[in-house]
């Protein structure tokens, strides 16, 4: 009778896995499809994109971030420009995060928030200046691993915590702009500290988001691998992620910092301890050759269960999770630097003062150990003035390692000078 039990059960979790499986290619094929385009910000794509991931919270019944409204309730929208550098006009895009709350059914830990997100943008047609590794072919960048992979995830995630609650609260968040400088990402923590709380379905303010896990390319797993950062942001996360990683046979690497070029980057720049999965990269990266076809569903099913297991222990936790500041070795560097400052410059000028605003500011770098912060506005080095991301490449470039130069920012209205110390970029 116990061998029929468990055969029933075991047959029951099969099935269970195959409809994830199955519903997350679904996923993939929508949201890589040559009918969306690419997903560029603020097209017929997007548009697509944003209504059928909405479409699933809603099957779902996930609480609305905007309290009051039904589908446009899971809108976070925004405004942001960008220069073509072909053309040097700039135009203003609108689109929005697609947000959703799962409400924590501890009574003291469900005021405090794990995000679980994905990035839901991509490139477009491709084309100078997009970020595609083909710049000279336009054509559908259709993104089946950056980053409809992370979004057929976490809409699975999103499924599994609707239905067996855990004691914090959850954000599940599907990020816009993402391949326009994490644009999204920056505009839901500006957002968290200037909504209505009347209107919205939010932490009090930014410091109740305890942790972020952030899932990115997780569809070309390779040998059971995956690379998980920022496990050296909490005390508690590097054992936690080897044992589930040990738990659900995957074979984990982990890098301290939560520093990269994806969402979970802004919200290490505001003191959050976050995790940022990831199967790497390859050779079809943001080009048109990143097809549904070439994605391994059984790993994604496998990045599924790791997740599931890590976040259900992260969002029970009895203690907050500390953060830790961890130097990062991901700064930008570029092959004509002899020097690094160690931050990562707004990309997309999307300051309105003269200057360029130093978005992320890397703990032990030359810039952060001199003093410079992350939202400073530099406006001049080595005594030469710096207008745009052009100005902030010349002056680089004319820098020698080992020497010690005056940086000028803009903080909070006033100038300041800072004397930094420069060291060559890791290579």
């Amino acid at each position: 009778m116990k061998n029929r039990f468990f055969l029933l059960f075991l047959a029951s979790v099969l099935v269970l896995q195959s409809q994830a499986q199955d519903a997350m290619k679904q996923t993939v094929e929508y949201l890589a499809s040559q009918e969306l385009g690419g997903r560029f910000p603020a097209t017929a794509g997007d548009t697509l994109a944003s209504e059928y991931i909405t479409a699933k919270l809603r099957g779902l019944k996930l609480k609305p971030i905007v309290k009051g409204k039904k589908a446009k309730g899971y809108y976070q929208d925004f405004h942001f420009s960008k220069k073509d550098i072909v053309t040097e006009t700039t135009t203003d895009y609108h689109t929005h995060n697609i947000m959703a709350v799962i409400p924590g059914k501890d009574k003291r830990l469900k005021h405090e928030y794990v995000v679980v997100a994905s990035h839901y943008d991509h490139l477009g047609l491709g084309g100078q200046g997009s970020g595609s590794r083909r710049p000279d072919t336009l054509g559908v960048h259709p993104g089946a691993d950056d980053n409809a992979s992370g979004d057929a995830v976490v809409l699975e995630l999103a499924r599994h915590f609707s239905k067996v609650r855990s004691p914090r609260s959850i954000i599940i968040a599907f990020f816009g702009a993402e391949e326009q400088g994490l644009v999204g990402s920056k505009k839901f923590l500006e957002w968290m500290k200037q909504a209505d709380r009347r209107r919205v379905n939010l932490p009090q303010d930014v410091k109740s988001i305890v942790a972020m896990v952030n899932l990115d390319m997780v569809g070309r797993m390779r040998d059971h691998a995956m690379s998980v950062s920022g496990t050296g942001t909490s005390s508690s996360f590097k054992e936690l992620v080897e044992q589930t990683a040990k738990q659900t046979g995957l074979n984990v690497s982990c890098i301290p910092d939560g520093y990269g070029p994806s969402d979970h980057a802004s919200f290490v720049a505001q003191d959050i301890p976050v995790l940022f999965l990831t199967t790497g990269g390859h050779m079809e990266y943001h080009t048109p050759a990143d097809v549904p076809s070439t994605l391994n569903y059984d790993g994604m099913e496998q990045t599924l269960a790791f997740s599931k297991q890590l976040i259900t222990q992260i969002a029970a936790m009895p203690a907050t999770p500390d953060y830790i500041s961890v130097p990062s070795t991901q700064t930008m560097s570029h092959a004509k630097f002899k020097v690094t400052l160690g931050l990562m410059p707004d990309v997309m000028g999307a300051s309105t003062i003269p200057g360029l605003r130093a978005d992320i500011v890397v703990a032990g770098k030359p810039a952060h150990n001199a003093g410079i912060r992350s939202g400073d506005v530099i406006q001049e080095i080595d005594g030469k003035p710096v207008k745009d991301m052009n100005g902030y490449m010349e002056r680089l470039s004319e820098l020698q390692a080992g020497t010690t130069i005056p940086v000028k920012v803009l903080r909070d209205g006033k100038t300041i000078e800072f004397q930094v110390h420069l060291t060559p970029p890791v290579r």
